[in-house]
């Protein structure tokens, strides 16, 4: 089997190089964290449904809109706890979730920088 060496292709003159800029590891990390929690077609759907809502929603409207138990969807909500997806508030014995606001901007800037810029700047 042959593997194309990138100094052959450098070396041929052929085209430009490619645009290669690194992901800081302390940038990556928590990328990967708010990826890999959004990846579950389950914590994607309840995401969805509290970054839809103006104001917090309750726990019990969460758990109402599936069809999974409410362990289950306690455990998705602190997935996306850890991703700094979503926050929560204590209100007496119930938990109200929102979408945490710069999770979703490092998430959007992640997208961001993933298109060209040529395409960025015709936007």
């Amino acid at each position: 089997m042959y593997t194309l060496d990138m100094r052959e292709v450098v070396q041929a003159d052929c085209c430009s190089s490619p645009d290669l800029a690194a992901i800081r590891a302390d940038e990556r990390d928590p990328l990967l964290d708010a990826f890999r929690a959004l990846a579950d077609p389950t914590r994607l759907e309840i995401f969805r449904l509290i970054a839809a809502q103006p104001e917090p929603i309750c726990v019990c409207h969460i758990t109402a809109a599936f069809a999974v138990s409410q362990p289950t969807i306690s455990h998705h909500l602190r997935v996306l706890r850890d991703a700094d997806l979503v926050t929560v508030a204590r209100r007496g014995v119930w938990a109200y979730y929102a979408a945490d606001p710069g999770g979703l901007e490092r998430v959007r800037e992640a997208l961001g920088g993933l298109m060209p810029r040529p395409l960025l700047a015709a936007r």
